[in-house]
């Protein structure tokens, strides 16, 4: 069975006002398939790492007026959040696909895992051309990695910095080819997985 992807109809759901009216077309429209994709990824992730990884689908439950922007799963080997751990995410904003290799605020030791990446820097700067960097999930900004300048600024940004992030990974904006078929998209999303796994396991390990 073929998977799914994203649609302009998904899109368009962050154009609807009200909160509870968009958190019921997120519910019902890309859960579902943040569901299916996110069970396939975190398999594939497990036969990678050899290690339990759990499915997180964002439920946006502090949000109490503003409807959210975006929205996103999460796969991390806790059980019970991703929050606090190194993370994957496949998300969408109204304009584009997001996939993360992800170290938000909220991590404990994140001093340790930014100096961790700052010693292994190479790790990043040797990625592909297309992948990108952002510093905050809430935004869209982001900026490639062959920035080597604005990426030890960055790190050093979340290392010192207590509400400091670093996510690294690709975009797709909604009109990209590969949002037409699901099965070459989750395999697009694998291949960016495991080309960040030697950096997850850097984090994993500071």
């Amino acid at each position: 069975m073929s998977l799914p992807s994203f649609t302009k109809d998904d899109f368009q759901i962050f154009t609807v006002p009200g909160l509870e009216q968009r958190m019921e077309l997120i519910r019902s429209h890309i859960q579902p398939k943040f569901q299916a994709i996110g069970s396939n990824l975190v398999s594939e992730l497990e036969m990678k790492l050899g290690n339990d990884m759990y499915l997180h689908i964002a439920k946006h439950a502090r949000r109490t007026v503003n409807p959210p922007n975006d929205t996103w799963l999460a796969i991390a080997h806790d059980k019970r959040g991703y929050k606090k751990h190194p993370h994957f995410q496949v998300g969408l904003f109204d304009d584009h696909v997001f996939v993360w290799l992800a170290f938000i605020y909220e991590l404990p030791n994140k001093k340790q895992i930014g100096q961790a990446l700052l010693d292994q820097i190479q790790l990043i700067k040797e990625l592909p051309e297309d992948y990108v960097i952002s510093v905050d999930h809430t935004q869209k900004d982001a900026f490639p990695v062959t920035n080597a300048d604005e990426m030890v600024k960055a790190l050093e940004r979340f290392r010192d910095i207590k509400k400091g992030e670093f996510l690294i990974g690709k975009l797709f904006s909604t009109d990209d080819p590969i949002l037409q078929n699901g099965d070459e998209f989750i395999n697009t999303v694998k291949n960016i997985f495991f080309t960040l796994l030697p950096i997850y396991k850097v984090s994993m390990s500071a």
